[in-house]
């Protein structure tokens, strides 16, 4: 992990696309301003691993519906 220290107005670069700058520190609370590409989704981190559990859950779900219908169609004659 990559530890940068910015102030308040100060920016910092992830490629050519995104562009991350400090807007104020308030006690333990920084405000950040963020620039990316309209096609690039930026989440917080509870929201992001929420999502993330979702889609795991469903690829599950799918895994299992598969395997149930393999065994239906197994037992035909």
């Amino acid at each position: 992990m990559l530890i940068l220290a910015r102030r308040a107005g100060e920016s910092l670069h992830i490629g050519d696309d995104i562009k991350i700058t400090v807007f104020g520190i308030q006690g333990k609370q920084v405000r950040l301003g963020i620039s990316v590409p309209d096609d690039t989704m930026v989440y917080r981190e509870e929201i992001y691993l929420r999502i993330k559990d979702e889609n795991t859950r469903a690829i599950m779900a799918d895994n299992n519906d598969l395997l149930a219908a393999a065994k239906i169609w197994r037992k035909k004659p």
